[in-house]
């Protein structure tokens, strides 16, 4: 089940190694993310998925490996041609990272003001496209202390598409919210991906937002990839591990600290 061959894949991880110091985090972890598809990294705390999200956009070097976007091996990259291949990312952080000082319109914009050369009439038609993508329109001129927690989380989603990435990263997206505004985040997602065919992998915990939405599912565990396939294929498995995890039990091999 971790050795799910994709012909033509968008991200690909070939042997990599990641420790800090003695703390091993990722151990010999390959595999490869489809095109146009949403994968969804899943495991315990601690077990090296934040370290997957910052390898794959270059912000850290694995220790042994190669990771290679569209064929491109960005261990090997000089920081210029890194930066764009970088390009090709947008990136949905936890708690949205909106800038409080800058209302709507401006956050949205900002990656469109730093990256291109588009007129401010380019940038606002965008704006306000992107925003009516994500199911608000018209909010330009509100600031993030004025949203709630799902609207922040869809302001950002907006400005993570706002450059047209090939591939969109979310960081925990129903991270803080409600088991309603959750539902309604996965259900953005699951609708966005479908309609702009775009690559999405997904960091989480959330295990019934993780069926909602995966394509593909991949669970570290102690440093390891122990299981990569189908969400259908995995919630059908019967490995201890993959059974306590998303039958959130405390009793199981995977151990409460």
């Amino acid at each position: 089940m971790s050795n799910l061959l994709i012909p033509d894949p968008i991200i690909s991880f070939q042997g990599v190694h990641k420790a800090f110091g003695r703390q091993k985090v990722l151990d010999d972890v390959s595999l490869d993310i489809e095109r146009g598809k949403t994968t969804v990294i899943i495991g315990p705390s601690g077990t090296g998925k934040s370290v997957f999200i910052k390898l794959l956009v270059g912000l850290l070097k694995p220790d042994r490996g190669s990771i290679l976007v569209d064929g491109e091996d960005i261990t090997r990259l000089k920081e210029k041609r890194l930066y764009e291949v970088r390009k090709k990312f947008g990136m949905l952080f936890q708690d949205g990272a909106l800038f409080d000082s800058m209302d709507v319109g401006e956050n949205v914009a900002f990656p469109l003001r730093r990256h291109t050369r588009k007129s401010e009439k380019e940038i606002r038609e965008i704006v306000a496209l992107k925003l009516a993508q994500v199911g608000l329109p018209g909010v330009e001129h509100k600031f993030p202390s004025e949203l709630s927690g799902g609207m922040r989380k869809r302001v950002g989603i907006a400005r993570a598409i706002a450059l047209e990435p090939e591939i969109v990263l979310f960081d925990e997206p129903n991270s803080g919210l409600d088991p309603v505004m959750s539902d309604a985040i996965d259900k953005l997602i699951l609708r966005m991906q479908h309609e702009l065919g775009l690559t999405f992998v997904v960091i989480s915990h959330d295990i019934p937002g993780t069926f909602q939405i995966a394509d593909r599912i991949a669970m570290l565990y102690k440093s390891k990839l122990i299981a990569y396939g189908a969400a259908q294929d995995l919630r059908d498995a019967d490995d201890p591990i993959l059974r306590q995890f998303f039958d959130r039990s405390a009793v199981g091999p995977i151990q409460v600290v």
